[in-house]
């Protein structure tokens, strides 16, 4: 293979950028440990403060608040900084969130914690705005939608970390039983500020390549190609940003009540289970306390499972949506990306109206299922939402980031729905984001035809 053969980690000059690839990529695994977090703190409100569905949800709404309204002025520190610069300036902001939580422990009202999950929310919204398009310049420009998913794998990894470190503090209990959540919430995000600190230095010390040089100025005439106007008359973007936004939507949604799924419309479970799994944490002691925390007794006398297992249980989810992503990286290389996005939205379709038919157990299998085929959904619109706009990428990635503001509103739709009939049948909600996804696969070609035809 000669220096001038398509990689996916350089340019056609053969500079490589896998380093720096592999650097920008903790960022990602970073913001997927916040989330993974996050998607757990709604049932310990709930209880902690005797809030309902559509109330907890307040914690998804201030998060991607904190996305749409930091998006557009990371887009501009990304312009006058650079994306080192800006990259460093969302680390300290995500350290100031996390330090923040120490004063909202002691404070202990709702409003101090929704500021801090806000201010880490803004903190990310520049890393992903910078990120997200520095990730698919580093290399040929063809594979940039395998690079995006490649990177957003680590954040797959931070994903699943995230609800296990949210088990271990937001549901611990002390020697009585009682719990101690909210006097311990704050460690898992002081740890994560100092991380972020760290990271910061090690940003400013190395050598980041522009964007600009990680492609080769002939690749970048035939690949970038655009017309002067508004960035809004690319139609490939602008349905990228609706597609982003019912996407997000979506997946706000599942996440936030997978907990209140697994503790309310799972079947009643036969309690040899339970005792099967005491008996395999007695043969390996180190399973011990864990494994037999996982099912409760519920209000009639039948074995359910219980936040703690449920939490543990969306780690497991969120392993289905790292293969996803990891799966969906590899058939990137041999399948169009608005095929693949086409196929997964139409399934994940299916799988929610199979859940709001509330087949039992195979309902619940659906449920984690759609965890797998959402995985490359945000990566892949994003790709497709920024090809062809070279100097327009910066602001169009600020713009795909602000439709984040969609997991501000549809959780609380679903809440709303699961309040007034049940958690299954809100699963229409994202059922209907899903199909609108599947139309922007299906539609894509003919929207980016300008730009194809003159590349």
């Amino acid at each position: 293979m000669n220096a001038r053969e398509p990689r996916i980690f350089s340019n056609a000059e053969g500079r490589s950028f896998a380093f720096t690839f592999c650097l920008v990529s903790t960022l990602f695994f970073l913001w997927g440990f916040c989330n993974g977090m996050i998607d757990i703190m709604d049932k310990h409100f709930q209880e902690e403060l005797h809030l309902s569905l559509a109330q907890s949800a307040w914690v998804q709404f201030a998060h991607y608040l904190g996305y749409f309204a930091m998006a557009l002025p990371a887009g501009a520190l990304a312009l006058k900084l650079g994306y080192k610069g800006g990259l460093i300036a969302g680390l300290l902001i995500v350290a100031a969130g996390g330090l923040w939580f120490l004063a909202a422990t002691r404070i202990e009202s709702f409003w101090a914690f929704l500021l801090g999950v806000g201010l880490i929310a803004s903190g990310l919204a520049c890393l992903e705005t910078i990120a997200n398009p520095y990730a698919a310049t580093l290399g040929n420009p063809s594979f940039a939608a395998v690079r995006i998913n490649l990177a957003q794998s680590c954040n797959g990894v931070g994903w699943i970390l995230g609800p296990i470190a949210g088990s271990l503090f937001f549901y611990s209990v002390d020697a009585q039983g009682r719990s101690t959540g909210s006097e311990q919430l704050y460690i898992p995000y002081l740890a994560v500020a100092l991380v972020v600190l760290i990271l910061a230095g090690v940003f400013f010390w190395t050598d980041l390549p522009d964007a600009e040089v990680a492609v080769h100025p002939a690749e970048a005439r035939s690949s970038f190609p655009f017309r002067v106007g508004s960035l809004w008359s690319y139609p490939h973007f602008s349905m990228a940003v609706v597609a982003q936004f019912l996407y997000v939507a979506a997946q706000a949604g599942i996440f936030s009540f997978f907990i209140n799924y697994m503790t309310s419309q799972v079947p009643p479970i036969p309690s040899r289970w339970n005792l099967g799994m005491a008996d395999l944490a007695q043969q390996a002691g180190f399973l011990q306390g864990w494994l037999s925390g996982w099912f409760r007794i519920d209000g009639a006398g039948l074995l359910a499972i219980s936040n703690k297992g449920a939490a543990n249980l969306a780690s497991l989810a969120l392993l289905c949506f790292l293969m996803g992503r990891l799966t969906g990286a590899a058939l990137l290389r041999k399948v169009s990306a608005h095929r693949l996005l086409m196929l997964f939205g139409l399934v994940n379709a299916a799988l929610a109206l199979a859940i709001v038919a509330k087949l039992g157990w195979p309902s619940m299998a659906c449920v984690f299922l759609s965890y797998f085929f959402m995985s490359i959904m945000f990566p892949t619109i994003f790709a497709l939402g920024i090809h062809g706009l070279g100097p327009h990428t910066k602001q169009a990635s600020a713009f795909l980031v602000m439709a984040i503001i969609g997991g501000a509103v549809v959780p609380k739709l679903m809440g709303y729905v699961a309040d007034q009939t049940d958690l299954s049948r809100s699963f229409l909600v994202p059922m209907t984001c899903f199909a609108f996804v599947a139309y922007y696969g299906f539609q894509w070609p003919r929207y980016a035809r300008p730009l194809t035809a003159r590349a």
